[in-house]
């Protein structure tokens, strides 16, 4: 992947995030992504991301955890291996219902677990770039892609109009790779505090 240059501008409060957020995104700044240290109500709203379809991903799964039981069941009792247990007759769908449900649930649950670490690029093994190591502490971490249109220190001017306390520029790649994180890579790393 090749990389991309961020101007990185970290937060004391989650007020003067927020208002800084709306205001880049009206100034036509390209945001690549805000990190917190806690769920903030109403972020993804003002950060322009759309609703999560996972749900409909979890009915799927689901729909197709209750077909392949009914299927092999089905399949089993009356062509396989059909048995006479306590009179009942080969299609017992009424027995099965709790073993559908159960399967159902499991193809649900799992599948929407995995499709949300993909959709997270999330693995015991996968590297994803850091853009502030207090990202997860104290500080909420605004990060702006520098397209070729835009100006760097012009963006780092309004990132401190909009109460930036610590801005800064970074070279990194935006997806995922593959690696560990004892072998850092050598980034372009330009530093600037602002004081209040």
């Amino acid at each position: 992947m090749a990389l991309k240059k961020f101007v990185v501008g970290c937060f004391d409060e989650e007020g003067a995030l927020f208002d800084a957020v709306k205001k880049v995104r009206k100034s036509g700044h390209k945001l690549h992504d805000v990190y917190t240290p806690f769920p903030i109500h109403g972020l993804d709203k003002a950060m322009g991301l759309r609703d999560t379809s996972i749900h409909t991903a979890g009915f799927i799964y689901g729909i197709c955890g209750t077909t392949t039981a009914l299927s092999f069941i089905t399949w089993v009792f009356t062509k396989d291996w059909p048995l006479n247990i306590g009179g009942k007759p080969h299609f017992a769908l009424p027995a099965w219902l709790p073993i559908m449900f159960e399967f159902t649930v499991l193809c649900a649950a799992v599948g929407m677990v995995i499709t949300f670490c993909y959709l997270c690029q999330l693995a015991p093994f996968v590297r994803k770039h850091h853009f502030h190591p207090r990202a997860t502490d104290d500080l909420f971490v605004m990060v702006i892609e520098c397209t070729p249109k835009s100006d760097e220190g012009e963006i780092k001017g309004f990132l401190g109009s909009l109460g930036a306390k610590e801005i800064n520029v970074q070279q990194a790649e935006t997806g995922w790779w593959l690696g560990r994180y004892d072998k850092e890579q050598k980034l372009y790393h330009e530093t600037e505090t602002v004081s209040a």
